[in-house]
This record gives structure tokens, sequence and C-alpha cells, in this order.
């Protein structure tokens, strides 16, 4: 999963990417490289600081509805006037969460506005004999458990937030890698990590859903 932290103060924007582990997270301080990053890539999930130096935050939110993007949008904010919080939450973000807070807190906001957004704010996702509980992180095909490891889990969960589309293989590298992507030679890496997802739920026995689309990606399809 993935995340962009649009926010101004390094020492807080190191804070929430270093409690953040879980989520692939890239940061933008300025509000013309957060419209870059936002205009360059899609993001399960956007930490939205409104008072940037360049410009409002409110601003890239308008441009993110306009353009009926599915990025989930946390507005992180020292503004916590009710207007405020009114605006955002009009205009289309998902939450607010006023400045200072906790970073367990985020952590919760976070992960319920992907499990809405994604998995209609289930905890477990189920897709016939497949089975993966959100909070635990754990992964069961009929029954019994399939250990995957971080990456691995974070492909199956997209391609199930994702089923019965095409996902290129630029698209999953950027997934997994975040901006980084653009600067690898190939997408050998991606092509590890599905083979060793494919082969563990295979083993497990489960319903050969992840299908290779020649010359375009890969599909979840059910």
């Amino acid at each position: 999963m993935k995340l962009l932290v649009i926010e101004d103060e390094a020492e807080l924007a190191a804070s929430i990417t270093g409690y953040l582990t879980d989520y692939t997270c890239e940061t933008a301080a300025t509000f013309t490289q957060a419209l870059e990053k936002i205009e360059t890539y899609t993001y399960d999930c956007i930490l939205l600081d409104l008072t940037l130096p360049g410009g409002d935050g409110l601003r890239l939110l308008d441009m993110l509805k306009k353009e009926k993007r599915n990025d989930g949008i946390i507005i992180i904010s020292a503004r916590n006037a009710m207007e405020d919080k009114i605006t955002g939450l009009t205009n289309g973000a998902d939450d607010y969460i006023a400045k200072p807070f906790h970073l367990p807190e985020l952590a919760a906001r976070v992960y319920s506005v992907i499990r809405r957004k994604q998995f209609s704010s289930a905890n477990v996702v189920e897709q016939h004999e497949v089975r993966i509980d959100l909070l635990s992180k754990k992964v069961f095909v009929a029954g019994n458990e399939v250990p995957l490891t971080k990456k691995e889990l974070d492909l199956l969960l997209y391609f199930i937030g994702n089923k019965n589309k095409v996902i290129s293989k630029g698209a999953l590298a950027e997934h997994l890698s975040g901006d980084m992507a653009d600067m690898l030679d190939s997408h050998a890496f991606v092509y590890a990590h599905i083979k060793n997802l494919r082969r563990k739920l295979t083993e497990a026995g489960y319903g050969n859903y992840l299908k290779n689309v020649y010359g375009t990606g890969y599909k979840w399809e059910i």
C-alpha cells in the first residue's frame, strides 16, 4: 500500500513515515512538489497538510476530486477551525485530524480509510477460498495459513482491491516502490514477487485467479 505525506514540517514528515512502516511512503514538502506527485502517481491514501509553501492544500483537494480520483485523503492540519474541517470534508476529504496528533491514531485512521474505500469497511477480505485478515495481516487458503512477505501481501491486496482489472507491470512497480520505480532498469523485482506469491497460493490450493495478460500485465480474475 502506498501513501503520500504532504507536509512541510520535515521533522513531522519524518516521524510519520518512520512510524507507518507497513506502507510505502513518499513525501512532498511544497505545493509544487505535491502537485507533481499527484499528477504523476496514484496513492492508496494521501495525508494532506493545508498550509503549504506555494499554495493551499485545499486546491490540491479540489483538483483530486474534480478528476474523480479514488485516492483516500486525510487532512492533517494545525488549522483546527470548524470552517476548515467543514470545507475539507465537504470538498471530498475522507477524514480530518488536527495537529498535534498521536501517531497510533493517525495509523488507525489511515487503515480505516483504506479499508473503507477498497474493502467496504471489512476487517476480513474473502475471495472464495482465500481469506485475508487485515488486522493481523494473515492470509489463509481453505483455512490454512499461507505465510507471505510484506511485499507479497501488499501485491495480493492490490490485486484483490482491483479485481477483474488489468494492472500493468509499471503500475505494479510503482505500487511496490513508489517514485523509486522510475529509477529501476527493469521490472525484474515485480516478476520475482509475483512468482513467489503465485507459487505460495498455488501450493496452498487457491483457484488460480491471478492471470497473466500477455504484453500488458496481470489481472486477479473472479
